[in-house]
């Protein structure tokens, strides 16, 4: 399963793989701006969106991509390890 993370913190994206690959997801992480960032995103399981630490221009093209391609999208206000934690396990459990 994949997962494309936008936004969180630069010094915490290792720390977002790894969290990820704990949980069996292989994982995209976009802290900054890109600018082909609606390509980059392609067509994964989850997008999780770092409301708060994001450019308004990032979150809407990923919500814009989760609507067009009929992607789940969780959005957390923090960029927290635990927020990722605690969304990947959500996700985990409603898919049994």
């Amino acid at each position: 399963m994949s997962v494309v993370i936008i936004g969180g913190h630069d010094r915490m994206t290792c720390q977002y793989k790894d969290i990820c690959k704990e949980y069996g997801y292989k994982a995209k992480v976009y802290t900054q701006a890109e600018s082909n960032l609606k390509c980059l995103i392609g067509r994964p399981d989850l997008i999780i969106l770092f409301t708060s630490p994001v450019s308004h221009k990032m979150a809407k093209i990923a919500r814009q991509q989760a609507a067009c391609h009929d992607i789940a999208l969780v959005q957390s206000h923090t960029g927290s390890g635990n927020a990722l934690k605690n969304i990947l396990f959500a996700s985990l459990s409603s898919l049994k």
